[in-house]
């Protein structure tokens, strides 16, 4: 059922099995195993999430490579409601661990000031990360190009960057090393700082070295046409000839709800077991949040290992059941 401002006050009082926060590839996927579990399910969607910007999906399994990233999560949404979870569109302010459940507090739009307490017995961190791009004063003209030829991720899009002009921008001297992996895909990569840090004389001998220019001035604007990069303006006038792109500036992960309770982390990520399962035993956490691969089918995977262990668990605690005479059994299940 879908929930809204509207209606949300039927919900007020019901106990879910499981509430999922975040609605993207892993969220959606582990909401589909729940409902179809039988247990009662709920997904927490803020909107517009990682997933949202691919701008096509060229290696997940099944799927046409030019199927955008939003078309998938809105057949995974139809589907979930199908099987009977509950979606709302809203934002997680915080959980609060009561003992035997969960109190999920949740915003529905920008009037909605005090929030609605929500409760489950099981939470589902699915809320992913968001990738840091860079400042512009003009961020449409970044927006023309990220997800389309201006990537995030090497392991998804490196294969589309192969033997191309490849601008490399980053925001650290850590993340500048990020070259030295690139050039499996191209060795013809152009490194920028944006005017956010000073490059080591190491880090710039070891560049040189390569053959990979370094621009230390900001970066003004983007230059293409169609979502297609054909180069990059620096502050000083200078116009880099670049035909894609690489951003590697970290990322914000969307944790904040969770901070109220103590769970074990590894940098940003939370640490799980391989069922997914984080220090506190009834939350898990997918895909970004956690340790691991940021890929489309390791969060998908990690959607139905969540799932299947809150069903395992809520199974071995329930009584069987058993067969009743005169119960009248649909023909069709």
């Amino acid at each position: 059922m879908k929930l809204s401002s509207k209606n949300i006050e039927t919900r007020l009082d019901t106990v879910y099995d499981a509430i999922v926060v975040g609605g993207g590839m892993g969220g959606l996927s582990a909401a589909i195993y729940l409902a179809r579990y039988g247990l009662k399910c709920l997904v927490v969607e803020k909107g517009r999430g990682r997933s949202f910007w691919m701008q096509d999906t060229r290696n997940f399994l099944g799927q046409d490579p030019t199927v955008p990233g939003r078309d998938i999560i809105q057949h995974g949404t139809d589907q979930a409601l199908h099987w009977g979870a509950d979606f709302l569109r809203g934002f997680v302010e915080s959980v609060t661990d009561e003992g035997e459940t969960f109190a999920v507090n949740v915003k529905i739009g920008k009037k909605d000031d005090v929030g609605h307490s929500l409760r489950s017995k099981y939470v589902v961190a699915a809320s992913g990360i968001m990738d840091n791009l860079p400042k512009l004063e003009n961020m449409q003209n970044v927006y023309d190009y990220a997800g389309y030829t201006l990537h995030v991720c090497m392991i998804c899009d490196g294969f589309d960057m192969w033997d191309q002009r490849a601008a490399l921008i980053v925001n650290t001297e850590g993340q500048a090393h990020a070259a030295f992996v690139l050039n499996w895909f191209t060795p013809y990569i152009s490194v920028f700082t944006h005017g956010l840090f000073e490059a080591s004389v190491e880090l710039k001998q070891k560049l040189a070295e390569h053959g990979y220019p370094l621009y230390e001035q900001p970066i003004v604007k983007f230059h293409g046409e169609n979502h297609k990069l054909s180069g990059v303006e620096l502050a000083d006038g200078t116009l880099v000839e670049a035909t894609t792109g690489l951003v590697g500036m970290g990322s914000h992960y969307h944790n904040e709800y969770l901070q109220g309770i103590e769970l074990e982390y590894s940098g940003k990520n939370l640490v799980t077991n391989e069922m997914c399962q984080t220090s506190h035993d009834r939350i898990f956490a997918l895909g970004d949040l956690k340790q691991g691969l940021n890929q489309v089918s390791v969060a998908v995977a990690d959607g139905t290992l969540a799932a299947t262990q809150i069903w395992r668990t809520i199974r071995r605690a329930s009584e069987p059941r058993k067969w009743e005479a005169n119960i009248k059994v649909p023909a069709q299940l």
